[in-house]
């Protein structure tokens, strides 16, 4: 919105030059990481005080780990503050004719629905579950493949016209288009290796990006400021990558593939860090508020859709190291007893709880030690992750 006007100012006469700073992609990225960060702590303490109003308390499973249950009633919900900083920071500084930056924020807001809806059951009718596991996965599965469906063909061609010409050539030849290859599967550390996916391997591989990151994200989501900070951080960190694969220059000397209009995704980035900061100020323990599924389920998903359209796929797995194994501890955990239960008629557990912090709790580990820990870990993990940069 601002870049519009401040091409319509330039327009009137050199009296306007000074406003060229504004075509600087990342002049906008540290602009939106303030107004994100100012938004969030403005508008923070209004919104807190708003659901503790509505009585939006979050309630605390009574099997859970016993030191959490002095947490019940606790403002939940609080992702909104996150996504209202997000939308509105974006929206100011992104170049509204950017495909890219469109595709995120709705597969964003639309799976903050999601959570909302969940968020909503939770608290209106006192139930720890909220939405129920079919009608959550279908939802997400509906955003996730209608944004997988676009992007396969986004990638590939400039503009939402060549977008729609590529999908009907698909239909029309049953179902058969060659892709180019930075449509494949990037593997990191290697130069210029790339895996063919096809259309339907590409929307596979999407969708389990985009709706997996997104639930990892909320199975992290159960400590003060536990989820927040790593999603600053990886958000962050993808950034960098959207600004390489945007620029033509940069993208020609790494070797990354040159997707034109990604670079805008850093102002969607940059808009995550400050919001996330924001929210930490408020979440940070003990937690004024929590996020709740509308955050996590969102922010996962913003962060999957990112890394797909950059072609950093594995290298958001490395990155996001710490929300893998939060939901692989989930989904083990699960398997195991149910087999156990079927094969031995009781059920087994291999972690003390899951997700994998509660494992670290239950054995000792204070909150705030798996908290920071958790942080470093995936600080570590960035780093790594921006490494593929330049060791190829």
């Amino acid at each position: 919105m601002l870049l519009s006007l401040a091409l319509w100012l330039q327009s009137l006469g050199p009296e306007f030059g000074f406003l060229r700073v504004f075509q600087y992609i990342t002049f906008r990225a540290v602009m939106a990481a303030l107004t994100a960060l100012l938004i969030g702590l403005v508008a923070g303490p209004f919104v807190i005080a708003k659901l503790t109003s509505l009585k939006i308390g979050q309630p605390v499973r009574a099997y859970g780990v016993q030191a959490h249950l002095s947490k019940s009633g606790t403002p939940t919900m609080g992702g909104v503050l996150v996504l209202l900083a997000i939308g509105a920071s974006t929206i100011l500084w992104f170049d509204l004719t950017n495909r890219f930056v469109w595709i995120v924020l709705i597969v964003t807001f639309g799976f903050g629905a999601v959570g909302w809806a969940d968020d909503w059951r939770k608290v209106v009718n006192k139930d720890p579950e909220g939405m129920r596991s079919r009608e959550k996965f279908f939802w997400q599965s509906l955003i996730g493949l209608t944004a997988a469906l676009y992007l396969v063909f986004s990638i590939s061609e400039s503009s939402n016209a060549k977008v729609l010409e590529l999908f009907i050539r698909w239909v029309s030849s049953g179902f058969d288009v060659n892709l180019p290859p930075k449509a494949g599967l990037l593997v990191p550390f290697f130069k210029e290796v790339s895996y063919p996916l096809g259309v339907l391997g590409f929307v596979l591989l999407t969708y389990v990006v985009i709706v997996g990151t997104s639930n990892a994200v909320n199975f992290t989501d159960g400590l003060d400021g536990l989820a927040i900070m790593p999603v600053v951080m990886v958000g962050s960190a993808l950034g960098v990558f959207a600004y390489v694969s945007g620029s033509a220059v940069f993208s020609k000397y790494l070797l990354f593939p040159h997707i034109p209009g990604t670079g805008e995704l850093l102002i969607f980035c940059a808009a995550i860090a400050g919001a996330g900061l924001a929210f930490l100020w408020f979440n940070a323990h003990p937690a004024q508020v929590f996020m709740g599924d509308v955050g996590a389920l969102a922010l996962g998903a913003a962060l999957g859709t990112v890394a797909v359209i950059v072609r950093q796929e594995v290298v958001l797995a490395i990155m996001g190291g710490i929300f893998v194994a939060e939901l692989l501890s989930v989904v083990m955990q699960v398997t195991w007893f149910k087999y156990t239960r079927r094969r031995y008629g009781e059920g087994r557990r291999l972690f003390r709880m899951a997700p994998l912090h509660h494992h670290f709790e239950k054995a000792g580990w204070k909150e705030t030690q798996v908290v920071v820990r958790f942080w470093i870990i995936t600080m570590l993990l960035c780093l790594v992750g921006l490494s593929t940069l330049k060791l190829r």
